[in-house]
C-alpha cells in the first residue's frame, strides 16, 4: 500500500477515536444527548457488577467480591451524581469540549478496570458462575455501547478495551461453549459498531440539517417580520399605516375597557393641503405630508404622561390613539400643540407653504362603547370641525350626538318622502365673465319636509346617498329640470349635478339617457357636473359613463376643482368641457397671494387644454374684475343672482337684457 494511502487510513482511524472539535453545533448536540444517557450507563454498570459480585461472595476472596466491586461501584455512583448535577448548567463550547475529552479518557481506565476485575473473578466460579461472568461482560458492554452511541469515540474505546480481551480470553479457555459465546459476542459487537458508525453519521447529518433548518427558519422569520413591518408601515411617511392604527385602537380599547379607564381616538385632517398639492405638484405635496407627519409625531412622542399612538390613515389624514386615561383638557392641549406645529411655515425650495389642521376627538366611555363606534364619533367630530371650526380641535359631545340622531331622522323621513311634491328646484345663473350674459343655469334641489321644514342639500343629499335613494332622487329631479329648461331660450344651457352613485352604478347611466331622450331637450344644451369624489369612487366605471354622455353630445364639467386629491390626473384622463373652481379660492383672492396664484394657474391650465374655466362663489365686483384679468371664462355667485325658482327665470333674463342694452347705449353715447 502506498505511504500516502497508509497515512490517510491511519488518520481516518485516529479521527474515529477523538472528539471532533471543528463543529461546535455537532459537539453541543453530542453533549446534550450523551449527558442524558450517562446516568443509564452507570446504572447498568453498577447493577450488573453488584449481581456478579453477589454470585461470587462465598467462592472468591473478599477483595474481589467486596473491595474491588465496591470501589468500582462508588466511582460509578460519584460520576452519576456529578453528571446529574451538570445537566442544567449552561456551558460554553470550550467547557463542552473539555468534558467530552475527559469522558473519552476516563472510558479507557474504567473499561479496563471492570474487564480486569471480571477476568480475575472468573477462575473461582463453577461453570454456571463462569457463564455468568461471560454473560455479564457481553451484556454490559452492549449496554455501554448503546449508552455511548452519541459519543462515537468513547463507544469504540469501550468496544476495543472490553471486547478484544473478552474474545481472546474466552477463546483461550478451550471450552466450546465459552468459545462460541466469544465468537457470538465478536459478531454482535461488529454489527453494533457498524450500526454505531452509521447512526453517528446520520446524527451528524441531522444536526447539520437542523442547523440549516434553523437558519432557514431564522431567515423566514426575519422576512416575515420585515413583511409585517412593511404591511403596517406607510411607504411615504414611514409612519404606522391605517392597518396598524386600527390594530392599536383595538388593543388600546380592550385594555381601557378591562382597566375601566379612558382612551381617546383622534383624526387629523390638513387644511389647505389640496391647493398646495395642485399648485406645486405631487412631489411638493408629498414632502409637505412627510414634514407634517414628522412634526405631529414629535408632538405625540413628547406628550406626557399620556401615551399617543400616531399613524397616517391615508391622503392628508392622520389618526391618534391616546392612552393613559386622558380627559378633555388633555385632548385640547394635545390638539393645540399639534395645530401650532402644523401651522409653522413649510419652506420647500422656492415655495413657502402654509397649513393648518382640523382635529376631531372622541373619548371612551363617554362617546361610545365599541372601538368602531368611537372612531366614527371622532370622524364626525372632524367633520364638524371642518364645516364649522376649521383649524380647531373638536371633542365629540352630546350636541354632536344630537346632530347624528338628527341625521337618522332625516334618513327616515327621506325614505317616505314624495319627491314630486316635497322637492323644489332652484336655478343659479352661470354668466359669461366678459359679456356678463347668462350662459346657463345650474339646477339645485331644495327639500321642504312636512315635518322638518326646509332641509339643506348638504344634509339630505349625503343622507340619500347613505340610504341608497340618491339615484331615484336624481332621476326625479332630472325629469323636472329638463322640462323647465325646454322653456328657456335655445342658447341657455342646463347644468345638472350627478353623484358618485349616478355615474358608478353597476347598471350604468341608461336610466339618465332614457330621461334625456324623452325630454325633447337637445343633449348639447345639457352640462353634467361631476365632482372629483364621484370620479375617484370608481374611476373606470365613471370614465365609461362620462364617455357615453359625451358621445350623446352632453357637456361634462368637473365640479369643486381643487378639493380632490388627484385633480390633475382627472383633467387629462377625462373628456372635460369645463372645470369649476371651488369657491374656497375666491373668497380671499384679492387679499391672499396664494389664492390669486392658484386661480391664475388653473385658468392658464384650462386655456392650454382648451377647457372653459368656471369660478364659483363670486360675490363682489372686485372679485369679478380680478377673475376677468386672470382669464376666467364663466362666473357663478351671488354677485349676479342667488338661486331662483323656475318661474323667476324669465323676469331675470329680461332684466338682464335691459341692463346690458342700457350699458351698451351708454357706451355708444
Amino acid at each position: 500500500m502506498p505511504t500516502a494511502n497508509l497515512k490517510s487510513h491511519v488518520a481516518a482511524a485516529v479521527r474515529l477515536f477523538r472528539v471532533p472539535d471543528d463543529n461546535p453545533d455537532l459537539m453541543r448536540a453530542q453533549f446534550d444527548a450523551f449527558s442524558k444517557q450517562i446516568p443509564l450507563l452507570y446504572f447498568i454498570l453498577m447493577s450488573n457488577t453488584i449481581a456478579v459480585a453477589y454470585t461470587y461472595v462465598n467462592v472468591a476472596p473478599d477483595w474481589l467480591t467486596l473491595i474491588v466491586p465496591g470501589v468500582l461501584t462508588v466511582l460509578a455512583a460519584l460520576r452519576t451524581f456529578w453528571w446529574l448535577r451538570q445537566r442544567h448548567l449552561v456551558r460554553t463550547d470550550a467547557d463542552i469540549l473539555r468534558n467530552l475529552r475527559a469522558t473519552n479518557w476516563m472510558t479507557l481506565p474504567i473499561g479496563a478496570g471492570f474487564t480486569a476485575w471480571s477476568f480475575a473473578l472468573f477462575p473461582y466460579g463453577d461453570p454456571f458462575a463462569k457463564s455468568q461472568v461471560a454473560f455479564y461482560m457481553a451484556v454490559t458492554v452492549i449496554g455501554c455501547i448503546f449508552s455511548l452511541m452519541h459519543l462515537r469515540s468513547a463507544a469504540l474505546i469501550v468496544t476495543l478495551v472490553v471486547d478484544v480481551p473478552y474474545v481472546l480470553f474466552f477463546w483461550a479457555t478451550g471450552e466450546p461453549t465459552l468459545k462460541a459465546i466469544a465468537v457470538n459476542n465478536l459478531l454482535v459487537s461488529g454489527a453494533m459498531v457498524t450500526v454505531l458508525v452509521i447512526y453517528y453519521r446520520d446524527f451528524a447529518d441531522l444536526v447539520a440539517s437542523r442547523k440549516s433548518l434553523l437558519a432557514q427558519q431564522a431567515a423566514t422569520q426575519a422576512l416575515s417580520d420585515e413583511n409585517f413591518r412593511l404591511a403596517n408601515l406607510d411607504s411615504l411617511t414611514e409612519l404606522p399605516n391605517r392597518r396598524r392604527f386600527f390594530a392599536e385602537l383595538s388593543s388600546a380599547f380592550t385594555d381601557a375597557e378591562r382597566r375601566n379607564v379612558r382612551v381617546a381616538v383622534g383624526i387629523i385632517d390638513l387644511d389647505g393641503f389640496k391647493p398646495i398639492n395642485d399648485n406645486y405638484g405631487h412631489s411638493v405635496g408629498d414632502r409637505v405630508l412627510i414634514e407634517a407627519g414628522r412634526r405631529i409625531r414629535e408632538v405625540c412622542e413628547g406628550f406626557g404622561p399620556q401615551r399617543v399612538e400616531f399613524a397616517r390613515l391615508g391622503g392628508d389624514e392622520f389618526g391618534l390613539v391616546v392612552c393613559g386615561d386622558p380627559d378633555d383638557a388633555d385632548l385640547l392641549r394635545l390638539g393645540q400643540r399639534i395645530g401650532d406645529q402644523v401651522k409653522l411655515p413649510y419652506q420647500l425650495d422656492t415655495a413657502h407653504t402654509g397649513l393648518s389642521c382640523s382635529i376631531g376627538f372622541a373619548l371612551f366611555p363617554q362617546s361610545a362603547t365599541t372601538a368602531e363606534a368611537l372612531y366614527e364619533c371622532a370622524d364626525y367630530s372632524l367633520y364638524h370641525a371642518k364645516r364649522h371650526l376649521r383649524g380647531r380641535t373638536v371633542i365629540f359631545s352630546s350636541e354632536l350626538e344630537a346632530e347624528i340622531r338628527s341625521r337618522g331622522v332625516i334618513e327616515n323621513l327621506l325614505r317616505t318622502a314624495d319627491f314630486s311634491t316635497e322637492m323644489d328646484l332652484v336655478f343659479q345663473p352661470i354668466v359669461d365673465a366678459m359679456s356678463e350674459h347668462t350662459a346657463g343655469f345650474e339646477v339645485l334641489a331644495r327639500w321642504r319636509s312636512s315635518r322638518l321644514g326646509l332641509v339643506s342639500p348638504a344634509d339630505f343629499i349625503p343622507a340619500a346617498e347613505r340610504i341608497g335613494l340618491i339615484r331615484p332622487l336624481t332621476q326625479a329631479l332630472l325629469v323636472r329640470a329638463l322640462a323647465a329648461a325646454r322653456t328657456w331660450p335655445d342658447h341657455i344651457r342646463l347644468s345638472f349635478n350627478l353623484s358618485a352613485h349616478d355615474v358608478c352604478a353597476a347598471e350604468g347611466i341608461l336610466p339618465l339617457i332614457s330621461i334625456i331622450e324623452k325630454s325633447g331637450l337637445p343633449p348639447h344644451r345639457i352640462d353634467f357636473e361631476i365632482t372629483e369624489t364621484a370620479v375617484t369612487f370608481d374611476f373606470v366605471r365613471a370614465q365609461q359613463s362620462i364617455a357615453t354622455l359625451k358621445a350623446m353630445g352632453c357637456g361634462i364639467s368637473l365640479d369643486d376643482f381643487g378639493t380632490g386629491y388627484s385633480s390633475l390626473s382627472h383633467v387629462h384622463r377625462l373628456p372635460l368641457d369645463k372645470i369649476k373652481v371651488d369657491r374656497s379660492f375666491v373668497a380671499d383672492i384679492n387679499e391672499n397671494p396664494v389664492s390669486h396664484k392658484i386661480i391664475k394657474s388653473l385658468a392658464g391650465l384650462c386655456d392650454d387644454m382648451e377647457i372653459a374655466c368656471v369660478v364659483e362663489g363670486v360675490e363682489t365686483r372686485a372679485q369679478l374684475d380680478s377673475l376677468r384679468r386672470l382669464g376666467c371664462d364663466y362666473i357663478q355667485g351671488y354677485y349676479f343672482a342667488k338661486p331662483m325658482p323656475g318661474d323667476a327665470i324669465g323676469l331675470y333674463l329680461e332684466t338682464e337684457r335691459q341692463r346690458l342694452d342700457g350699458s351698451a347705449a351708454k357706451v355708444v353715447a
